[in-house]
């Protein structure tokens, strides 16, 4: 395995129309072990997409053997893999918890091995399982039929809504509850599948999980989104949408983004994984008739 370096420094920026710009302890995945403090510059200046800059001065550098996170100077991964793919999705076990309260799958046999033999030649056996379960169960897709009585069900969204979408994945402070307009206004969303990562997803199957502190997106930067023409809204945690009894019940993220046609995946796992952009998204579920939700294998390509 190829070693992966990254890069902690402090930066100082002056901008050829006035201004500035310090940030302290910043890491940046770097190509190799040795790079120079203008090499370093380039990448910073283009990972953050500055624009106008004059001059950046690189103190304190310190070269650390770390994982690539992903950005625009240096893809995550490894590098020569060509590509990669990210498990977004939580395993479906029996008896598990999506949402406190509600039931859990149960998984067994329809027909065993042993009472197949009976149907084929010695030797030949077969099992066929079964399950029981809610279509709201680990990680699934909302569509418009979930809140709408006369929206699209899982047979009348697009593929093109669903798969191969190019992504990007908006990081949320840790701490954050709500996802508002300003925190998505840095990134550009049209056509693409918009993550919400807020690393919830580490209490996913435990009591805290739905706490009422649980991070969501506001109906505003629903709003927001659905105006920019998004394509796909994904979240990890329990509800995009506020469940707090303070919430009082409404649902404007819901409301919004499936009104415009926008796809809703929740309870996504594994963000962190992914890079800021340059991956492609993909969550699609059985084609049922009469169905809004339904559990997704989501995942992403992460390529060169």
């Amino acid at each position: 395995m190829s070693e992966q370096c990254r890069a902690q420094f402090d930066a100082e920026v002056s901008f050829a129309n006035g201004g500035g710009l310090r940030t302290e302890g910043f890491r940046l995945d770097i190509p190799g072990r040795e790079i120079t403090d203008e090499d370093l510059a380039a990448l910073f200046v283009r990972h953050l997409g500055l624009l106008m800059v004059a001059e950046v001065r690189i103190s304190a550098k310190t070269i650390i053997e770390e994982p690539h996170k992903g950005g625009r100077g240096v893809a995550a991964g490894e590098p020569g893999t060509g590509r990669r793919l990210v498990e977004l999705s939580h395993v479906i076990r029996d008896g598990m918890t999506t949402l406190p309260g509600w039931p859990g799958p149960q998984i067994g046999d329809w027909l065993t091995f042993a009472a197949s033999r009976a149907n084929y030649a010695p030797g030949t056996e077969f099992r066929v399982a079964r399950i029981d379960m809610i279509a709201n169960t680990g990680t699934y897709l909302d569509t418009p039929a979930h809140r709408w009585a006369d929206g699209e069900d899982l047979t009348g969204v697009p593929l093109d809504r669903l798969a191969d979408l190019p992504g990007v994945v908006v990081r949320v402070p840790a701490g954050t509850r709500a996802v508002d307009r300003l925190m998505l206004a840095p990134y550009e969303v049209a056509g693409r599948a918009v993550l919400l990562h807020t690393g919830w997803s580490a209490h996913f199957g435990t009591e805290r999980y739905g706490a009422p502190e649980a991070p969501h997106l506001t109906g505003d930067a629903a709003e927001a989104l659905a105006d920019a023409g998004a394509a796909l809204v994904g979240i990890d945690s329990i509800n995009i949408d506020d469940m707090s009894p303070a919430a009082g019940g409404v649902r404007p993220a819901h409301s919004t983004l499936l009104a415009a046609g926008i796809p809703i995946v929740e309870h996504l796992t594994g963000l962190d994984a992914l890079p800021p952009s340059g991956f492609r998204f993909t969550a699609v579920p059985p084609r049922i008739a009469g169905m809004g939700t339904f559990p997704v294998r989501a995942f992403a390509v992460v390529g060169d």
